[in-house]
């Protein structure tokens, strides 16, 4: 339990200590306007306040990533706490605090423009079919994931087709209409089950005297489970997600002031961090280790194991508001999934979104393509995802160091966690049976051949666009304080 504890506390001092020490480094300017009013559209650039704005970021980063992958990261045994610790407070929070302010910066731009600007126009074309495929396959899966969760919470008494449907009828009209209309006016309660649920597992967890192991050499992690990379694709959104860089720019369309990203983005992530940790420390401690928390994944998946540690430690009624919980999850991702992908599109072609008819138009064949994929078997595909949300985030650290780097500020602070991760990113893909199915040692070998390769590229363009005085921000002539 003093791991656990030990590591709760770790991730909230880092907030206080690192967290302000990035947002030094980036160098926010207080009296400089931001998208919200430069570009006001009434649609997708709507000043909202720093609370409304913090919930609804931890709801549109969170998805079930910081449930589902927890529980099945403790199966590598407590090394799950480390990397959710130090992932979350040096990469993932680092990564949506850098992607955010960034887009802040260039007028709310989202992730493929980011990297036209800073990494090559090629990356532009490349990571716009990236991001829209990846939202594509969040938002499919995120209408399938609770949907399922609900049927079961409701004995089956409604059919799953009927709560698909009805899912994707709120998904749609999240999707269309202004942020403000249903993202920022139902958020706030979906917020306070998501907190309350995820608190009262934690404090369930601390009363019951739940035996949480420690970390040790003897128990490190199970059977010698191979840790690198496997954990790092296990463990993503409780520690670092590509998918988050393509849900700041949400906010950072709607973030009135460059003070309040340290809450929002960076604060948001350490959240998402000790939720991550009181799932973790749950599916750890509750099925008699290893072997008994193997066999309920096995039989029912990370559900059952939801559903088990709910109704356990909080009884019937406690454990259906906890499970509703966790429903949130990916309702609140999916819906801001296929809106970002509506932006991104839009953005892509250059289509102003005011218009309902403008956002209809590229809102539809995105649906119409994710029932079909409702349709189709997801183990493969999300096999694929799991390293295309790595691969995303390594993208969103480079653009970000790539700023820093530019500005001649410290852009270790991106590039270290970056590196560490297209190391994994490339040793895992050449590893996989889903990908060129080599040994492990020749994987290696190649991941850190590649990386050096990459990281030599990287500097040669970060020359080259000091040599070349590549503005960092866009231009707000005539902005010069916060309306």
């Amino acid at each position: 339990m003093y791991t656990f504890l030990a590591g709760i506390v770790l991730l909230v001092v880092g907030y206080f200590t690192y967290g302000k020490f990035v947002e030094k480094v980036f160098g926010v300017k207080e009296e400089r306007a931001t998208p919200a009013y430069v570009n006001a559209d009434g649609v997708d650039y709507i000043p909202m306040g720093t609370a409304k704005n913090s919930l609804i970021q931890l709801l549109n980063i969170a998805g079930t990533g910081p449930v589902f992958g927890p529980i099945m990261g403790a199966l590598y045994g407590p090394v799950a706490f480390i990397w959710i610790v130090v992932g979350c407070i040096f990469a993932g929070a680092v990564h949506d605090y850098l992607t955010g302010m960034i887009s802040i910066r260039n007028k709310g731009a989202h992730l493929p423009q980011l990297a036209s600007k800073f990494l090559g126009k090629v990356m532009k074309h490349v990571v716009n079919a990236f991001a829209v495929l990846l939202l594509l396959l969040v938002g499919t899966v995120f209408v399938s994931t609770p949907a399922s969760l609900l049927h079961v919470l409701m004995d089956g008494k409604i059919a799953l087709g009927i709560i698909i449907a009805a899912i994707f009828v709120y998904y749609i009209l999240a999707t269309l209409l202004p942020v403000d209309k249903i993202i920022g006016r139902l958020y706030p309660y979906f917020g306070a089950i998501l907190l309350i649920s995820a608190v009262g597992v934690g404090v369930g967890l601390l009363v019951t005297g739940a035996p949480i192991p420690e970390i040790s050499l003897s128990n490190f992690h199970p059977d010698n489970a191979p840790i690198f990379p496997l954990l790092f694709f296990t463990i993503t959104c409780g520690a670092l997600s590509g998918f988050h860089a393509t849900q700041t720019p949400i906010i950072s369309r709607t973030t009135q002031k460059e003070k309040q990203g340290r809450k929002i983005f960076y604060g948001m992530m350490i959240a998402e961090g000790i939720i991550a940790m009181i799932w973790a420390a749950a599916a750890m401690s509750m099925f008699d280790g290893y072997n008994g928390l193997n066999e309920i994944l096995a039989a029912g998946g990370p559900g059952a194991i939801v559903s088990e540690v709910s109704t356990t430690l909080l009884g019937a009624i406690g454990g259906t508001l906890a499970v509703l919980g966790v429903v949130v999850l990916p309702i609140t991702s999916g819906d801001t999934a296929f809106r970002s992908a509506r932006m991104i599109i839009a953005d892509y072609l250059n289509i102003a979104q005011m218009k309902l008819s403008s956002r209809l138009w590229i809102a539809i064949p995105l649906f119409v393509v994710s029932v079909a994929l409702t349709q189709i078997d997801f183990n493969i595909l999300w096999r694929y995802f799991s390293w295309a949300n790595q691969a995303t985030a390594v993208i969103a650290l480079f653009v970000g160091a790539m700023y820093l780097y530019i500005a001649k500020k410290n852009y270790y602070i991106s590039l270290i966690p970056g590196s560490f991760m297209l190391v994994m990113v490339i040793t895992y893909i050449l590893n996989a049976q889903i990908g060129f199915g080599m040994s492990m040692t020749v994987s290696w070998i190649g991941g850190f051949v590649l990386s050096a390769v990459l990281l030599v590229l990287f500097f040669i363009a970060g020359n080259k666009h000091r040599a070349n005085n590549l503005a960092l921000d866009e231009d707000i002539s005539g902005w010069n304080k916060v309306a």
